[in-house]
């Protein structure tokens, strides 16, 4: 798409670990500059209590890292069409909304995409999964009008929505110069989404590209799954995950699970947990990894594992090996994983995103040979084994790689010219 003009609106990658913002203009790049220069802005709130501040992004995070007292809040989107967005959370001594929390990041994106583009937005297209919940058109169809309210509330008077996998299409074809039978592979912090689509120059020009659609689909798993059963294979073990209890029972699950899930880990940190811990410490036949367990949630370091394991995987998708330094837990403490372990616990995981991929076919009713070309987009696509998994299924197209992070938002840009101008 040529553009001799500004675009009068805004394209938002609201995303479950990083959020982008596009917007198209005149030889200028699509994605606007969120923090540092730099067009990501990850998706993390800390209210820092020492200082009674609110930080966002890597500023959140690294405050977060660095010791301060203070709530970590990261994976927002995930509260989409979940029970926990009807409800509300402890900080810093009052009861604030969920909703509350997703419009402070929405409206601090604003600003920052409207101070980067030196101007205001009042329209914004939105992108988002094929299924913000599965399997449940009502909860799904909540979570786009609770988001829409949220963007509203934020500041946005018109707002519309795509799905992701299609912006990271419009991106892509802007990229070819012949028709290609395309798979948009969309793998996200929270979503793997597919859309299987027509592109090409020409058919780039039509404002209606509904006949180009051939099948859209997804999956609620992504990035943040893999970090969740990464840490429980893998990390929770060393606290206690698994162990016995002198009953003959196994440690209850829950408390695990909540630590190793990013948008429930501050749930650990509740007085009933404590409480319930301190009798179940009497009872464990593994005191040392109960005394990490406990060390970690009195010092509500809960997202300080979660970081170091979120590394571990991003280290265990090009390399054998990762070391976590653990000194939190106990003084000195070294763990590996190793990249037999990441495949062991993500292997379910790829199972149900390629049975996904396999029923986006079987519905379009295309056979593999017809695809042209494999386009993979967000962070969890670089995972060896599901980039490979995805790629047996279409073992004749080729495969193209666009922005992991950026081609969402930069798609969302077109799309925003196409409807707003």
């Amino acid at each position: 798409m040529f553009v001799e003009t500004p675009a009068r609106a805004c394209g938002i990658d609201f995303g479950t670990s990083n959020s982008t913002v596009g917007w198209l203009r005149p030889g200028q790049p699509s994605l606007l500059a969120l923090e540092n220069g730099k067009p990501i802005l990850p998706s993390v709130v800390f209210f820092n209590a020492e200082e009674n501040t609110v930080s966002f992004g890597q500023a959140g995070l690294k405050e977060y890292l660095d010791g301060y007292e203070g709530r970590l809040m990261r994976a927002l989107k995930s509260l989409l069409g979940s029970s926990l967005m009807e409800g509300k959370t402890e900080i810093q001594g009052r009861s604030l909304p969920y909703k509350e929390l997703l419009t402070q990041f929405i409206t601090e994106l604003k600003h920052r995409a409207e101070t980067a583009a030196d101007r205001s937005f009042d329209q914004a297209v939105f992108g988002r999964p094929v299924f913000f919940v599965d399997d449940d058109t009502a909860a799904d169809d909540k979570a786009e009008v609770t988001l829409e309210a949220i963007a509203r509330t934020a500041g946005f008077r018109e707002v519309s929505f795509q799905y992701e996998p299609i912006a990271a299409a419009y991106h892509y074809e802007r990229q070819i110069n012949h028709e290609e039978l395309v798979l948009i592979a969309d793998i996200g912090g929270g979503t793997s989404d597919f859309s299987l689509i027509r592109l090409s120059p020409q058919r780039a020009l039509a404002a209606d590209r509904r006949d180009d659609l051939l099948a859209n689909s997804g999956v609620h798993i992504g990035g943040t799954n893999f970090d969740r059963q990464l840490s429980l294979e893998g990390v929770m073990p060393l606290l206690g995950y698994g162990s016995l209890l002198k009953r003959g029972l196994t440690m209850p699950s829950s408390y695990y699970m909540n630590l190793a899930t990013w948008h429930t880990i501050n749930q650990a940190y509740t007085s009933r947990t404590w409480a319930d811990l301190q009798e179940l410490y009497l009872d464990t036949q593994a005191p040392e990894a109960m005394d990490r367990l406990l060390k970690l949630i009195r010092d509500r370091a809960g997202h300080w594992l979660a970081v170091q394991v979120e590394e571990a995987k991003i280290v265990l998708s090009t390399g054998n090996s990762a070391a976590l330094h653990l000194d939190r837990l106990a003084p000195g403490m070294r763990h590996t994983l190793t990249r037999i372990e990441f495949e062991k616990a993500s292997a379910e995981l790829v199972e149900q995103i390629g049975n996904t991929l396999g029923t986006l076919l079987a519905k379009a009713g295309v056979r593999s040979e017809a695809v042209d070309t494999i386009f993979f987009t967000g962070g969890a696509s670089g995972v060896p084994m599901l980039r490979e998994r995805i790629a047996a299924i279409l073992p004749t197209a080729r495969r193209m790689e666009g922005d992991l992070y950026g081609s969402v938002g930069a798609g969302l840009a077109v799309e925003a010219k196409r409807r707003f101008g």
